[in-house]
């Protein structure tokens, strides 16, 4: 194909291993440094730095300098969302890194999505909202729905300080455990930020692995379907 968009660039950029687990690591949302990085890869700092600087130049990753060290994030969400969107590809044509165990299934009860939560109890979230007629379903896609914007204030979520952003609302990712979608855009990033501050669940280190308490998660479940 001549016209548009050369996404064989792109592509290649991603396809290397050592510069994808870079990108997989990055998914947590979480801002690393080259060193932390290059760890993830398996390669040697000298490495890696050559690896970030084709990723920053190409626009996938995004840097910012703290001290002497520089740190590194993906640059919007629209890479994230195309990393997550080959993880199912991947697992279903059977290229999986290990055989599945108890990290696996925290991973697929609840993780973060760059800046939003995916996992078991995102899709929950979602088909609840959906039901409810807190979201709907457009031929534009997915769009706050009247009652919606009611129910989200009285959650203490700021919807019209969401709507001043430049990024979707509302948008879907396909949840590579689930098989079904869960919530993104600046709504998604806004629960994220719900479950964080009100630490019903709490990060795993530097992985994308989000632990709800036992209380934490019936909390979550009651705020979200509050009626």
């Amino acid at each position: 194909m001549k016209e548009g968009p050369d996404v064989s660039i792109v592509a290649a950029l991603i396809g290397d291993p050592a510069r994808a687990n870079m990108l997989m690591a990055l998914m947590s949302g979480l801002a690393l440094s080259g060193t932390e990085l290059a760890a993830e890869a398996g390669v040697t700092l000298s490495t890696a730095s050559t690896h970030l600087a084709k990723l920053e130049r190409a626009g996938l990753l995004a840097a910012s300098k703290q001290g002497r060290t520089r740190y590194f994030r993906l640059a919007d969400p629209d890479v994230a969302a195309a990393v997550e969107g080959l993880i199912p590809i991947a697992t279903r044509v059977g290229h999986l890194r290990s055989r599945p165990g108890p990290r696996d299934q925290a991973m697929r009860q609840a993780r973060s999505c760059y800046d939003h939560l995916a996992g078991r109890l995102a899709v929950a979230l979602l088909e609840h909202w959906l039901a409810h007629k807190v979201l709907r379903e457009t031929v534009d896609g997915l769009q706050l729905a009247p009652a919606g914007r009611r129910h989200l204030r009285r959650l203490g979520i700021d919807i019209a300080a969401l709507e001043r952003v430049r990024r979707p609302l509302c948008r879907t990712c396909i949840d590579w455990s689930e098989r079904r979608r869960h919530l993104g855009g600046c709504l998604g990033a806004a629960v994220l930020e719900q479950v964080l501050t009100r630490r019903w669940a709490v990060r795993e280190g530097r992985s994308r692995v989000l632990h709800f308490s036992p209380r934490g998660e019936q909390n979550f479940v009651r705020w979200y379907s509050a009626a």
